[in-house]
């Protein structure tokens, strides 16, 4: 034993790394600067869960997601003499173009193409300042043009998650079909269109950063004009893609810690149900999303995917929707029987993206966590006494003495942490499910609808098919459903 573990309490084999994950969040839903301060301090004293590759400037990626900067952009469109529609009624297209200028006025000719189609107003375009001190040179040679399309809702559609939905359409009919063109046209520049975010919410500044550039890149996080109840952060140690702009954290919904094993087969049977979908909320606007999980992404990026169909076109709560991805250990016979039934009944509809991971998510108008059910990667979370919440990877990534703490306490397997900044609380785990457990009769659902071998009559002797079990007979079934040697 003490030649594996050496001398000391220090354990090896207890060691788990992993990307770096944190939130600040004020719970009451008070919007300031600081918040955002504290979220890229927290970025900062993450630093040490991030890869960084022969060159010391070049990392795998690092960000951060905030609420809609809306007294920054009214700042932006009352110097321009433009009219900014009232929060709300604009949602904001974070844009990874190309640096080649004919290709950025080709893909932006065509995102404004399906902004006009689908019956909305492009407001204009606002380039985001940038400063490229400290960056690798790597850095900057792989670099997108950042720029903002401000998008604004058609006035007859009044309520704002009909025009959430409308923001998906064009947003999933720009890059699907941008990312065919370019295969088709042998374009190698348009590929690099990207959307880190398009949301009424949410904006997330993200990029092939280090910790400490997050905040030095982006002129918007450092202008105090900028204010949010929210910082959601992370920093990238890619283990199954190379480090890229487009695959650094967060992503319109959520960030990670972990891995998911089973994207594969999540993707796989996504795509194979898609003919099987239908939506209420959506409606015809389903069919031009295809596909609905994009080709060459991380597994994170295939998650978020899931989420935001699940949230925007399912009409199912933030909670509901990671209950159904990421579900707890429910073949136990000590969980309530209600809540065991919601898991099972779901488990038909949804299989879980299962691997060891910790994932902190986020609308806009909710924050939260939740843990895998082996509890694998660590969650730790402390609220003070001005009614903050901190969460992330680990303890100890901002000061707060003592006296200020009210709580603190880690994220268990399986297990949620929710704030609502509208309702102003802490939901707690057990209210979430408790509560979405109660709205439907799930075991009476699963009584209706399931047939269990046990419970089958017999089959008459006659009916019952004589199988040789000649090895060559066997051999040819083998083959024709499909086994290997």
């Amino acid at each position: 034993m003490d030649a594996i573990r050496g001398p000391g309490l220090y354990d090896p084999r207890n060691e788990h790394d992993a990307c770096g994950v944190g939130f600040v969040a004020d719970i009451k839903g008070r919007k300031s600067h600081d918040i955002i301060k504290n979220g890229l301090q927290i970025l900062l004293n993450l630093d040490h869960r991030g890869a960084v590759g022969a060159d010391p400037l070049m990392g795998d990626g690092a960000g951060c997601m905030i609420q809609m900067p809306d007294g920054l952009l009214r700042h932006w469109a009352g110097e321009r003499g433009i009219e900014l529609p009232p929060e709300g009624r604009y949602a904001v297209a974070m844009c990874f173009l190309p640096m080649d200028e004919e290709a950025r006025a080709y893909a932006r000719q065509h995102f404004e193409g399906f902004i006009r189609a689908e019956g909305q107003r492009l407001v204009g375009w606002r380039d985001v300042g940038i400063d490229l001190t400290g960056l690798g040179r790597k850095v900057i040679e792989t670099m997108p043009f950042i720029s903002q399309a401000i998008v604004a809702a058609n006035p007859n559609l009044t309520d704002q998650d009909a025009f959430e939905r409308k923001v998906l359409t064009i947003r999933k009919q720009t890059l699907n079909s941008l990312s065919r063109l370019a295969q088709e046209r042998n374009l190698p520049e348009l590929p690099q269109f990207y959307m880190p975010s398009f949301s009424t919410r949410t904006v997330v500044y993200k990029g092939l950063l280090l910790a400490g550039q997050v905040e030095s890149f982006y002129d918007d996080l450092r202008n105090p004009l900028t204010v949010s109840a929210l910082a959601l952060v992370h920093q990238r140690f890619s283990t199954n893609t190379f480090p890229s702009w487009r695959l650094a954290h967060p992503y319109r919904f959520i960030c990670h810690n972990g891995e998911i094993n089973t994207v594969r087969g999540n993707t796989n049977w996504m795509a194979a149900r898609r003919q099987a979908m239908s939506s209420d909320l959506l409606g015809d606007d389903l069919a031009k999303m295809v596909p609905l999980i994009g080709p060459n992404q991380s597994d994170t990026a295939c998650l978020d995917n899931a989420l935001e169909l699940l949230v925007i076109g399912g009409g199912y709560s933030l909670a509901h929707s990671m209950m159904m991805l990421i579900p707890e250990a429910w073949a136990d016979p000590l969980m309530e029987p209600d809540r065991r039934a919601f898991y099972e009944y779901h488990a038909a509809l949804m299989e879980p993206w299962d691997g060891p991971a910790a994932i902190a998510f986020s609308d806009g108008r909710q924050i939260g966590a939740t843990l895998d059910r082996n509890g694998l990667r660590p969650a730790r979370y402390v609220l003070t006494d001005d009614d903050q919440v901190i969460l992330a990877s680990e303890a100890g990534v901002l000061p707060v003495p003592e006296e200020k703490i009210v709580k603190k306490w880690r994220l268990q397997p399986g297990k949620m942490l929710l704030i609502d900044l509208e309702q102003g609380r802490i939901i707690s785990d057990d209210e979430i499910k408790r509560q979405l457990a109660a709205q439907h009769p799930y075991d009476n659902w699963l009584r209706e609808t399931q047939y269990k071998l046990e419970e089958l009559p017999e089959a008459p002797e006659a009916t019952v098919p004589h199988v040789s079990n000649d090895p060559s007979t066997r051999l040819d079934l083998q083959q024709a459903f499909g086994y290997t040697q």
